[in-house]
């Protein structure tokens, strides 16, 4: 502890010059000057401090809540978080609902401490050496007063640099950020995401930015195309007016347009890969970059094939997202169904435009191979099914002839498949027209995969009702097929059971019977018994032997099938449970009604135990016993089971899957039926 002070009078000695404003001293030896340095003057109320961005040109009012004591504008560079900041306070100093405005540029730690102590001496008239006490000196005052005051921090880069330094409560502040970390919300703390102008929005400011040049404003497309992004669109104002484009000739000259806001994401993008600290983030944003900027699944990013992309493990993925949501690279919510991730389509553009083509092609073949294995084999929600898609029709946009090398990438054909399967046969035909025609231009008009967008095609015309379509269209491919591959190759014999099957639908039963017949020796002779593809067809040729006036031979035949495929692959083998499902269907034909709905009821069981209640064929076996039961008698039960059927249907299917017509259809009808005073009954089928 330090010595006790002597009790008489105190004597100190001072040697040389002193400075400051208060001096005490018992003795002085030598020759003393002393100098008192007056402080800054202390400047009066009302008073700004720090410089107000100026309003952008053609500024557009957005409305933003900004009456929490404390609140946090997060966003991606560019989307205007300075611009409300700057509007929000200089109304407040207008109406004068502020005597204090304080505009600091919050970029580091230091700059926020030096700004701070700069106000302390220009409000209190103290200069501190110390800029940290001179910063203390500021939030002490701040507390203390009753006068209304206004801090906004533009631009924070790390929370952090805010320890010990967020204003008190008694003002309020606006903070503009990129990020979004939990320090950032919280008591009196309010996080608001500033996002990019709607549509509406953007075209009012272009309207505004060219209102000397109209006649420039031809192309409202531009605002899509910039993701109403509003620093873009001031960038493509500016541009068209220095260099008279219109709208439309500047979108032609976009990749030209986007270096300055690339530099800006590009600065984002190091400070999350150094949160990281995996060098996870540029890859997780690469292959965010060419998938569906409005929603990626956030399975696609924890997928084997991704994570040996990226060479990280699952949490260091997902930890990678994260630092791209806190600076806004992109918006993680785990809580958002199937559309988790989010990423604006200009930080997207700009992030390929940095690739070199052997960067873009192992980018793009990475997140096709993470789409297909998110993929699942019978997709049940609609919006998932939705969500996939978009996702694979982005990456084929972004992707180009990467998908197509060495040949078209499996996850081509798995999109066009999944649209037909949802119910979109016509959109499924177009599809795959389309795709034939750009396999086509990749890889030649006899390539396999350009023959496989023929057959996928002929396949959907003849699901959405043109049999004789698909007929016609699967007689030239097997032309083709036979010609290049031979009479007794694989795909020939693929081609010919799909001819066949689409013949029978189409009418003629009887050359459906034969074709199928035929195929199904060739196949015995080339694949042997037990393949699947002649398994295939004598379920197939069942069939079309119990459409074609033969029921009882069709119920032999798939009793004979049912104990093959329950032998070789299992009593829970899809094909098994399909084979028992074209039985009963046989049995049916064959007027053993009883029968039929003795199998189906078993077959129920076990589809809901192996397939799950969601599942296509588990809903068409529940359609089949509700019509059984009123065509047994019993229409009150058929109606009952149709509407349980009906609204499961919607919930899985969606209000405007084309499968619900039938099922609303035969419900209207046995309601008829089951009405007291109606007459008339459905026919079977």
């Amino acid at each position: 502890m330090p010595d006790e002070p002597p009790t008489q009078s105190v004597e100190n000695t001072v040697y040389g010059d002193v400075h400051g404003m208060v001096l005490q001293v018992g003795a002085v030896t030598g020759d003393f000057h002393h100098h008192q340095h007056p402080g800054p003057a202390r400047a009066a109320l009302p008073l700004r401090c720090g410089l107000v961005p100026p309003r952008a040109a053609a500024f557009q009012e957005r409305y933003v809540d900004l009456e929490a004591p404390v609140t946090v504008l997060s966003g991606l560079p560019g989307v205007g978080k300075s611009q409300l900041a700057a509007g929000h306070a200089e109304r407040l100093w207008a109406t004068g609902e502020v005597d204090l405005l304080v505009w600091v540029t919050a970029t580091s730690r230091e700059s926020i401490v030096s700004s701070f102590a700069d106000v302390a001496a220009k409000l209190l008239g103290v200069n501190d050496p110390d800029p940290e006490r001179g910063a203390r000196t500021l939030l002490e005052w701040l507390a203390g007063t009753h006068e209304p005051w206004l801090v906004v921090l533009d631009d924070l880069r790390t929370p952090a640099d805010l320890d010990g330094l967020w204003p008190p409560a008694g003002g309020q502040v606006v903070v503009t950020t990129l990020r979004r970390d939990a320090v950032l919300r919280g008591h009196e703390r309010r996080l608001v995401t500033v996002e990019a102008f709607t549509e509406d929005e953007g075209i009012a400011y272009l309207r505004s930015a060219l209102a000397d040049q109209p006649a420039l404003l031809d192309d409202d497309g531009l605002v899509r195309e910039l993701g109403g992004l509003p620093v873009a669109l001031a960038q493509a104002a500016a541009n068209m007016l220095d260099h008279h484009l219109s709208c439309a000739e500047y979108r032609a000259r976009l990749p030209e347009r986007l270096d300055p806001s690339a530099a800006t994401w590009s600065l984002a993008v190091e400070q999350a890969d150094r949160l990281a600290r995996t060098g996870v983030v540029r890859p997780l944003l690469d292959v965010a970059s060419v998938l569906d900027a409005n929603g990626i699944p956030v399975a696609v990013f924890t997928t084997r094939a991704m994570l040996d992309f990226l060479g990280v493990d699952e949490a260091d993925a997902r930890d990678g997202l994260g630092c791209l949501h806190r600076l806004s690279l992109v918006t993680f919510s785990e809580g958002s169904v199937s559309r988790e991730v989010r990423v604006h389509s200009l930080v997207q553009r700009a992030t390929r435009a940095a690739w070199s083509d052997e960067r873009a092609g192992v980018v793009v073949r990475a997140a096709a191979d993470a789409l297909e294995q998110v993929w699942p084999d019978v997709v049940t929600d609609p919006l998932l099914g939705q969500v996939l898609r978009a996702n694979a029709a982005a990456l084929a946009d972004a992707g180009g002839v990467h998908l197509w090398r060495p040949e078209g990438h499996f996850l081509l054909f798995l999109a066009g498949r999944s649209l037909g399967a949802a119910g979109y046969h016509a959109d499924a035909v177009r599809y795959f027209d389309d795709l034939q025609a750009t396999a086509a231009g990749y890889l030649g008009p006899d390539h396999l995969d350009t023959l496989l967008c023929r057959f996928n095609a002929a396949g959907w015309r003849g699901s959405g009702g043109d049999a004789a379509g698909a007929v016609e269209g699967l007689r030239d491919l097997l032309a083709d097929v036979t010609r290049l591959f031979g009479p007794d190759h694989v795909e020939t014999l693929r081609v010919r059971n799909n001819h066949a099957h689409w013949l029978g639908n189409s009418g003629d039963r009887a050359g459906a019977v034969t074709a199928f017949r035929d195929l199904f020796f060739d196949q015995m002779r080339v694949l042997g018994p037990d393949h699947s593809m002649t398994l295939t067809t004598r379920h197939n040729l069942a069939f079309a032997q119990a459409k074609s006036g033969n029921p009882g031979r069709a119920v032999e035949s798939f009793e004979s099938l049912v104990r093959d495929l329950e032998r070789t692959a299992g009593p829970d083998d899809p094909r098994a449970l399909e084979a028992r499902s074209g039985l009963a269907a046989a049995l049916a034909e064959a007027g053993d009604l009883d029968d039929a709905a003795d199998e189906l009821e078993d077959l129920l069981e076990d589809q809901l135990r192996v397939l799950g209640a969601d599942h296509p064929r588990t809903m068409s076996t529940r359609w089949s016993l509700a019509q059984w039961r009123g065509l047994t008698g019993d229409p009150a039960g058929a109606v009952e089971e149709f509407e349980e059927l009906l609204e499961h249907q919607i919930r899985v299917l969606g209000e405007h899957h084309p499968d619900l017509r039938a099922t609303r259809e035969k419900l209207e009808q046995w309601r008829e039926v089951s009405e007291p005073g109606e007459y008339g009954r459905p026919s079977p089928g």
